[in-house]
C-alpha cells in the first residue's frame, strides 16, 4: 500500500498539526477569493467610472478595492506564516523518524553513504513541497473555482456553465494530463538524484585514493554519465510543462470568449458582461494552479515513496521514543543522585538497592553481510553474566567488529538469538537499549564542541564530579586541568584540534560516562604508547566496577586481570582462557603474544 500512495503514509504524520494545515488552506483559499473579488470590483468602477456617475455611486466600490487590496496581502501573508509554520513541524518530525530508520537500519553492500544523505535531506524536502505547493494551493484553487461559479450564475446562469466547462478543463483535465506526462520521468529522478549524491560523495572523500590508483577518470565518467542523463530528463520535464502550459493559456482564452458571447446572448449588461469576462479570465488562470499542482505531485512522488519506506520501517520504534528518553534520563539522573555514579540500566541494573544486572547471552549467532558468502559470525555462543570481564581478540577480519555490533543491536543476527535476562535484544525498546549495551565502538566521533559537551553526550546531566571521575579514568583529567579553558576547550571538528590519544582518551571518557550495564570497547587504547596503553586500560576497567566489561583488542598486554580471552578467526572461537593458559598453549595468542611483547622490548629500550 506505501508503494501506490506514499502520501498516506507521509501524511498521517501532519495529523496533530491537522488544524494548522487547515487553517492555512482556508487562508489561501480567502487570498485567492480576494483577489478575484479584487479584480472584478475593479472591472466594475472602471467601466462605471467611464460614465461619469456621480460619486456617491462608486464610492462603495473604492472602498471596497481598497480593502480587498488590502486583506489580500494581509491574508496571503498570514497563508505562508500557518503554512510553513505547520509544515517546519511536520518536516522536523518526518527527518527524525528518517534518521530513526537510517540508524536502525542494517548496512548492506549496497548501500551508500550519499543516498542515505539524499534521503535525508532532497528526498524530504518532498513533504513540504507536497503540503505547500500541491496540497494547499490546490484546495485553495478548487474553491475558488466554485465561488467564481456560483457568482456567474448569480447574473447569467448559461455563462455560469461556460465558465464550468472552462474550469473543468482548466482544473480537472490539464492536471490529470500533466501528471500522467510527468510521472515516468520523475519517478526516475529520485533515484538518479540520489546515484548523482552518491557518486560526488565518493569522489570528494575517495579523491586522494581514487588518483592514487589511477580511478579517478573512471569514476568522473561514471559521474558525468548520471548527471547528463539527470539533466535530460529534467529538460523533458520542462518541455512538457511548457506544452501544458502553452495549452492552458489557450483554454483561457477560449473560456473568456465563451463566457462573454454567452453572457450577451443571455441577454447582460455591458457592464457585467466585462466582469464575467476578466473574472472568467481570473478564475481558470487560478485553477491553473492545480495543473502546476499536479505536475509537482508527480515530481515528488518518488522521493516521497522513499521517504515512506523508511518511515515504514521505522514503524513503531520512533513512537514515544523523546518521551521514553525523557523517562529513561529521570530514572538515570535519580539513581545517579543516589549512588554517586552512572547508574542508568532500565532494565534490572545494579543501583542503590542492590538489584542485580541482567545476563546476555549469545546462542547460535550467525551474521552474514553478502548471500552465498561466508559468515562473519558462525553459530557463535557467549554468556555474558553480571561483572563478567571478557576480551575478544583474533586476526584482522576475524569477526571482532561484529560480535560487538550484535551486542549493542547495530548488526542484527541472520541466526541465533541474543538475549537478555531471557527477552531477545530486538525486542528492547531503541530508547532503553544503549542504556543497557554501549560504550566505544570503532571510529568513535567527536564533536566541535567543548571537553565538556562531548562528555556530556554521554549522560546529559553529570555531575562535574562524574565528569572528573570518567576523565581520570580514561586519562584524560590531567589534561583537562592543564588546559586554559579546562572543560570548556574546543577540541574542533572531528577533533582536530587535539592529538590522535586525546581524542581516543575523550571517546572513552564519554563511554564511561554513560556506564550502561554491558560496556563494550572496541580499542579503546588505539594511538597510545605501551605504558599509557597498560594504565588507560588498567583504570578504565576499574572504573567499571561491577559491569559486564567486553573488550575487543589487537594488544594483548594488559589482558591478566580478564576473566576470560577468546580468540576469534573465520568468525569462530578457536581458543578461549585466561592469560596465563593462553600463553602457554600453542596457537594465535601464544605467537602473538611473544611477537607482541619483543616489538614493545624493542620500542621501550629505543625510547629510553
Amino acid at each position: 500500500m506505501t508503494g501506490t500512495w506514499p502520501e498516506r503514509t507521509v501524511l498521517s504524520l501532519a495529523r496533530p498539526y491537522l488544524g494548522r494545515l487547515v487553517g492555512a488552506g482556508l487562508l489561501a483559499a480567502a487570498t485567492e477569493a480576494a483577489a478575484l473579488a479584487l479584480l472584478a470590483t475593479a472591472v466594475w468602477l472602471l467601466i462605471t467610472a467611464a460614465g461619469r456617475p456621480p460619486l456617491d455611486a462608486v464610492t462603495v466600490a473604492i472602498v471596497g478595492v481598497r480593502a480587498l487590496a488590502i486583506s489580500r496581502g494581509v491574508l496571503r501573508y498570514t497563508e505562508r506564516l500557518a503554512g510553513h509554520d505547520a509544515t517546519l513541524r511536520v518536516v522536523t518530525d518526518v527527518r527524525f523518524r528518517i534518521f530513526t530508520a537510517l540508524a536502525a537500519r542494517r548496512p548492506t553492500a549496497e548501500d551508500r553513504s550519499g543516498d542515505a544523505l539524499s534521503r535525508l535531506v532532497s528526498d524530504v524536502e518532498a513533504v513540504p513541497d507536497l503540503l505547500l505547493r500541491v496540497l494547499v494551493p490546490g484546495a485553495a484553487a478548487a474553491t475558488v473555482a466554485v465561488l467564481a461559479v456560483a457568482g456567474a450564475a448569480t447574473v447569467s446562469p448559461a455563462a455560469a456553465l461556460a465558465l464550468a466547462a472552462g474550469l473543468v478543463v482548466a482544473g480537472g483535465g490539464l492536471p490529470a494530463v500533466a501528471a500522467l506526462l510527468t510521472r515516468r520521468t520523475a519517478d526516475r529522478m529520485a533515484p538518479l538524484r540520489g546515484e548523482f549524491a552518491a557518486d560526488g560523495a565518493d569522489l570528494i572523500h575517495g579523491a586522494a585514493d581514487l588518483a592514487a590508483f589511477g580511478g579517478t577518470a573512471d569514476a568522473l565518467r561514471r559521474s558525468t554519465r548520471r548527471a547528463r542523463e539527470l539533466a535530460r530528463l529534467e529538460r523533458r520535464l520542462a518541455a512538457t510543462g511548457w506544452a501544458i502550459d502553452g495549452i492552458g493559456v489557450l483554454v483561457v482564452g477560449l473560456t473568456v470568449a465563451a463566457v462573454t458571447v454567452t453572457a450577451l446572448r443571455d441577454g447582460v449588461g455591458g457592464v457585467l458582461v466585462g466582469v464575467l469576462a476578466v473574472g472568467a479570465l481570473a478564475a481558470v488562470e487560478m485553477s491553473l494552479a492545480l495543473v502546476a499542482a499536479a505536475r509537482q505531485w508527480a515530481q515528488l512522488r518518488g522521493g516521497l515513496r522513499r521517504v515512506a519506506e523508511l518511515l515504514t520501517e521505522a514503524g513503531q520504534a520512533a513512537t514515544g521514543q523523546v518521551d521514553g528518553d525523557r523517562a529513561e534520563t529521570e530514572q538515570a539522573d535519580a539513581e545517579s543522585r543516589t549512588t554517586g555514579r552512572a547508574a542508568a540500566d532500565p532494565a534490572g541494573a545494579a543501583a542503590a538497592d542492590g538489584r542485580q544486572r541482567p545476563t546476555m547471552v549469545l546462542d547460535g549467532v550467525t551474521v552474514r553481510y553478502r548471500a552465498g558468502t561466508s559468515p562473519a559470525l558462525d553459530r557463535l555462543d557467549l554468556s555474558l553474566p553480571p561483572g563478567r570481564r571478557i576480551a575478544v581478540v583474533g586476526p584482522s577480519g576475524a569477526g571482532k567488529s561484529t560480535l560487538l555490533g550484535v551486542l549493542t543491536g547495530a548488526v542484527p543476527p541472520d541466526g541465533g538469538r541474543v538475549t537478555i535476562d531471557g527477552v531477545d535484544l530486538a525486542d528492547v525498546p531503541a530508547a532503553a537499549r544503549h542504556r543497557l549495551v554501549g560504550g566505544l565502538l570503532a571510529e568513535a566521533y567527536v564533536f566541535n564542541a567543548t571537553v565538556r559537551d562531548n562528555l556530556l553526550l554521554g549522560r546529559p546531566t553529570a555531575a562535574d564530579d562524574d565528569l572528573a571521575a570518567a576523565a581520570a579514568a580514561a586519562g584524560l583529567f590531567d589534561w583537562v586541568r592543564d588546559q586554559p579553558d579546562g572543560w570548556q576547550t574546543l577540541v574542533g571538528a572531528a577533533g582536530s584540534r587535539i592529538s590522535g590519544g586525546q581524542r581516543q582518551r575523550l571517546a572513552l571518557a564519554r563511554a564511561l560516562l554513560a556506564g550502561p550495564s554491558v560496556l563494550v570497547l572496541d580499542e579503546p587504547t588505539e594511538g597510545l604508547d605501551p605504558a599509557s596503553a597498560d594504565t588507560v586500560l588498567a583504570s578504565a576497567l576499574a572504573a567499571a566496577d561491577d559491569r559486564t566489561v567486553v573488550l575487543v583488542t589487537h594488544r594483548l598486554s594488559g589482558l591478566e586481570s580478564m576473566d576470560e580471552i577468546l580468540v576469534l578467526d573465520a568468525g569462530r572461537i578457536v581458543q578461549r582462557g585466561d592469560h596465563a593458559e593462553l600463553t602457554g598453549r600453542p596457537g594465535w595468542y601464544q605467537e602473538q603474544w611473544i611477537m607482541q611483547r619483543a616489538a614493545e622490548q624493542g620500542y621501550l629500550t629505543a625510547a629510553n
